[in-house]
């Protein structure tokens, strides 16, 4: 019987106080499933949608095993907004507890990240590149790491970290808990589980390739080049907040010069960007001075902000499975969500790839199904430039 609340999940009283003041009160399917095994010391794979409440279903247990055993948890997340979104979190539990944390990223001074390590934090959270650079200065090491976390782990392989990780858990004692969180289980996880993991424990809320409910799925079949027309006139007919994806960082930053010539408040996230540029994209997008944030793939894990109405495909993924990742940036926590998708004349292999993993038949409209009047036909054209300044292409040869 599904729990009603956090109680009889096996976790202390002092944690319960704190859900409770935070208005955390009834779990998520994974918080039920995944918090009583892993608070008993127990290897766990999780499997669920992102949205689904993963950070505390692992989060929880951490911190109580941290306080009831010496040594130190390790979580390694596959991209900077993820880390700093993880360690927000977990902040949020700990509540003023002694248990400090550290978080170990690129892009961020190793100055400051080396000033936290010396203060001894009982909870690292870091990206694999970052974490190697800090084993290979001998600023820290992992001698004394207890619990585990790898969360995003097909994220993680996907970005091709897996050399990464195998030299992380070279330096990690065999004798810890290892929780690994993942959206999908292709054979590389299997593989890793089967390797580093005892008796791991699979929890598993939705079947690999499931999208999120409350998701209105569309496609639409345009023309590239009418693409620009296409999303000037659904700007106009949804009014909330809106997450874009286009496939390059070239491309997201000339559709966002086209969002802000439209008189658009847009931003743009992707590896191009500085910490300090994506973090001030995200956190503006989150408090409202940004209607519309412009992402590429690499950045769609760490984007968790609630009350996204609508997440548009501008270009469809490169990897079908990203298909599933996108769109579940909306319809979270239980709220409706849309998702609309732009397809070429010659992708429809794509939309059918998409529809073979969802297990559900995507509706497809056209282009003229939704028109612009005749007033904003000049305005569309004079716009649509931006968006193709200096001929710079949509092809494959430029990467994310």
């Amino acid at each position: 019987m599904p729990h009603t609340n956090f109680f009889g999940l096996g976790i202390a009283p002092g944690i319960l106080d704190i859900l409770k003041k935070l208005k955390f009160t009834v779990p998520t399917p994974i918080q039920q499933k995944a918090i009583p095994v892993a608070i008993e010391g127990k290897d766990i794979i999780g499997v669920a949608q992102t949205g689904t409440g993963k950070t505390l279903a692992f989060g929880i247990p951490l911190i109580q095993r941290l306080a009831q055993i010496k040594g130190r948890g390790l979580i390694l997340v596959p991209t900077r907004e993820l880390a700093l979104q993880v360690d927000e979190a977990l902040r949020k539990v700990l509540n003023h507890s002694w248990i400090r944390t550290a978080v170990l990223i690129g892009g961020a001074s190793m100055y400051n990240q080396v000033s936290a390590l010396r203060r001894r934090p009982r909870i690292i959270v870091a990206t694999p590149g970052r974490l190697i650079d800090h084993l290979e200065q001998r600023t820290t090491n992992l001698a004394d790491v207890k619990i585990l976390v790898l969360d995003e782990a097909d994220r993680m392989l996907d970005m091709g970290f897996a050399p990464q990780i195998a030299k992380i858990l070279q330096q990690v004692p065999p004798e810890r808990q290892t929780m690994l969180f993942s959206a999908t289980m292709p054979s590389e996880i299997i593989n890793l589980a089967r390797s580093y993991m005892k008796l791991p424990i699979q929890v598993e809320i939705a079947p690999t390739g499931t999208a999120a409910e409350n998701v209105i799925q569309e496609v639409y079949l345009v023309r590239k080049d009418d693409k620009p027309q296409l999303l000037f006139t659904l700007l106009d007919q949804y009014h909330g907040t809106v997450l874009l994806f286009a496939r390059t960082k070239r491309g997201a930053s000339r559709i966002t010069r086209g969002l802000r010539s439209m008189n658009h408040n847009a931003a743009e996230i992707h590896s191009d960007r500085s910490l300090s540029q994506r973090r001030e994209a995200l956190e503006g997008f989150k408090c409202g001075k940004y209607r519309i944030l412009v992402a590429t793939d690499i950045a769609a894990r760490g984007i968790d902000v609630s009350g996204i109405e609508l997440v548009i495909n501008y270009d469809l993924p490169d990897d079908v499975e990203n298909y599933v990742h996108r769109i579940g940036r909306t319809g979270r926590a239980g709220m409706e969500g849309r998702a609309i998708s732009f397809a070429t004349p010659e992708q429809r292999n794509d939309i059918r790839s998409i529809e073979r993993l969802i297990r559900t038949a995507l509706p497809i409209k056209r282009h003229g199904d939704i028109s612009t009047t005749e007033m904003e036909r000049p305005l569309v054209k004079s716009v649509a430039r931006h968006f193709t300044r200096r001929g710079v292409s949509y092809g494959p040869k430029y990467r994310r």
